[in-house]
């Protein structure tokens, strides 16, 4: 499925927002800007502020409101690590990221397992066939994930 190519860390921040607001979540942002303020950074050189290209890398981290707890961690390097009540999903593209939210939001997320051995998955799918899975550590079942849980 084709969805629309988000440009840069705000454009994806942009969209975060419009899925919060028909969801009626409130949105808390804090940006870090320059290549000396990211978290994640391997291109530019000790104490640069900018890329050697000359660009001002932009990352990003949005807090929804709500249930499930969701954290947004956007980097310039076209990815983000999402986190939902507790579970982290690292690596998601960011033209991925509303698609994956509203997923989360509309019920579409699930947690899936087995008896034995037992094991618990957070799995979201995404219009498309994408569909993204992590491991739910033992014991640690919300009251969200409890009630996601399909068999």
């Amino acid at each position: 499925m084709d969805r629309p190519h988000f440009a840069g860390t705000e454009a994806v921040v942009v969209a975060i927002r419009e899925v919060a607001r028909a969801f009626d979540l409130e949105v808390r942002t804090t940006d870090d800007i320059g290549a000396d303020q990211l978290s994640r950074r391997t291109s530019a050189g000790a104490f640069a502020v900018i890329d050697p290209d000359g660009s001002l890398p932009h990352e990003a981290f949005v807090e929804l409101s709500g249930s499930p707890a969701v954290t947004i961690q956007v980097f310039p390097e076209d990815d983000a690590k999402i986190t939902v009540d507790g579970i982290e999903f690292p690596d998601v593209p960011r033209d991925s990221v509303p698609a994956f939210l509203r997923s989360v939001h509309t019920g579409m997320a699930h947690v899936k397992g087995k008896v034995f051995p037992p094991v618990w998955w957070l799995v979201v799918p995404l219009p498309g066939d994408e569909t993204y899975k992590e491991l739910v550590p033992r014991g640690t079942l919300s009251p969200w994930l409890s009630r996601s849980v399909r068999r």
